[in-house]
């Protein structure tokens, strides 16, 4: 069955007999759950409409980890950060590209998110013994399973029980508009194909992006358009699609996080921890081919310009045991993705390329040398080696609807719409243009910190309209 396009309607007022609700959330990822647990814990009714019979989009095939400054945990464990550092660094590694309205808003309200789920019950680690590219200190909050599918877990559980209604294989095609431009309602579709309605008074965009529209990606995101696509399906370009009909502002529609280590064929992410502990990745021939301490998201492009596409991923024993602490790696090596070799020869022969080529390169990984990558190594990597073969995946868009720092949707004008907000992946992202400004865990901390921002804006609107 071809699904109808995203569309807007146009009316005075929905179907006669239409439910209605305050709150009406689009999309069940972490966003729209976060957004439905801050409601309710403002006394809100809302209704989450999620496109699948349980909640998942890109939050739960992530590795659930959000960065945050001066939550409680981390000062319990006595770690030195700061707002102003976090804002730093995101700012850095977008080359300051990122909107600073929103840099400084997601940074503020995470903090506060994070806690306040954490109160709820939410078991938060923080993740220790190493930095992802571009952060500073160690602020990555996770789930002890250290996988976006706990964390997902979880905020179901949370919302339910917080008395959120949430109603799956509910795909949202229709945002109904009033002449004033005030959106009444939402039209979806079930599962038999019929379409029903719901009211409301506010509304939440929170269906993230348009990675898994490949029409879209190659019309904004060319250089990516061939990659393999790691995210959700359900990422199908809505909030944009819809965005474009009312005439809505977009930001930074070429921006996206890629990742360079996404384990093929079997189809697992590598997380890219072993890199920032002294592994490497060679191409087909033996060679480097970058700085691979830049950042996940850029090396997708790396490895994409390498011949066939595809890369490896070379460690040692050490680093081994650092990746098996990760669950996305352990699947990984139980479907055959790891190949140990003994030494140099034998590593070159699983490769395919010239033992001296890949011998002069492990050369260059050498404690206190930097490389003609402008990268400094602490240690050498030593046999037995271990190989992962990887290609460069597209996870998901950076780019969206513009938004103010209450994540209500602009118009062109600039604008807010009166009753339309924006968050997670359907706004516009902190990670500038492009792939590189993509700082570790922006998807979350746009997703949750988003989310909880939206239900505020929301909440404050409905008390002045009464």
């Amino acid at each position: 069955m071809t699904r109808p396009d995203p569309r807007i309607i146009r009316a005075d007022a929905m179907p006669a007999d239409t439910p209605e609700v305050p709150v009406c959330i689009v999309g069940g990822g972490a966003c729209g759950l976060t957004t439905a647990i801050r409601l309710r814990d403002l006394g809100l009714d809302c209704v989450v409409l999620e496109r699948d019979a349980t909640p998942s989009g890109s939050s739960a095939l992530s590795s659930g980890f959000i960065p945050a400054a001066l939550t409680r945990l981390q000062k319990s464990l006595g770690i030195d950060d700061s707002f102003e550092l976090l804002v730093k660094d995101v700012q850095e590694k977008a080359q300051h590209g990122a909107p600073e309205h929103l840099v400084q808003a997601y940074v503020h309200a995470a903090t506060e998110a994070i806690d306040a789920l954490e109160a709820h019950g939410l078991p938060f680690e923080i993740v220790r013994g190493f930095l992802y590219p571009g952060h500073s200190v160690e602020r990555m909050h996770s789930m002890p399973e250290r996988t976006g599918e706990a964390l997902m877990a979880r905020l179901i559980k949370l919302a339910n029980d917080r008395g959120a209604d949430i109603l799956g294989e509910a795909l949202v095609r229709e945002l109904w508009v009033n002449p004033q431009d005030r959106i009444i309602g939402v039209g979806y579709e079930r599962p038999d194909g019929s379409l029903e309605h719901l009211a409301c008074e506010q509304l939440v965009l929170a269906c993230n992006g348009f990675g898994g529209n490949n029409a879209m990606v190659r019309e904004l995101i060319p250089e990516i358009g061939d990659a393999t696509f790691a995210g959700h399906t359900g990422n199908d370009g809505s909030a944009i699609s819809w965005g474009r009909q009312l005439g809505l502002q977009m930001g930074d529609l070429d921006a996206y996080q890629g990742h360079g280590a996404w384990v093929t064929p079997q189809g697992a992410l590598m997380t890219w921890a072993f890199i920032m502990e002294g592994g490497v990745q060679v191409n087909k021939q033996g060679q480097r081919f970058s700085d691979e301490t830049g950042g996940y998201s850029e090396a997708a492009v790396h490895v994409l310009a390498q011949p066939e596409s595809i890369a490896f991923n070379v460690l040692d024993q050490p680093l081994l045991e650092l990746l098996r602490t990760f669950p996305d790696f352990v699947e990984a090596e139980k479907a055959g993705a790891l190949r140990q070799a003994a030494d140099v020869t034998a590593l070159a022969a699983l490769i395919g390329c010239d033992p001296a080529t890949l011998q002069a390169t492990l050369d260059e990984v050498a404690p206190g040398r930097t490389d003609r990558f402008g990268r400094s190594f602490k240690r050498s990597l030593q046999a037995p080696y271990y190989a992962v073969k990887v290609t460069g995946a597209l996870f998901h868009t950076q780019g969206g609807l513009e938004v103010d720092a209450q994540c209500r949707a602009l118009r062109a004008d600039g604008k807010p719409m009166s009753n339309l907000y924006a968050a997670g992946g359907a706004a516009r992202g902190v990670s500038g243009a492009g792939p590189a400004g993509y700082l570790a865990g922006n998807g979350l901390l746009s997703a949750v910190a988003g989310g909880w921002i939206a239900a505020n804006s929301a909440a404050s609107a409905l008390s002045h309209s009464k």
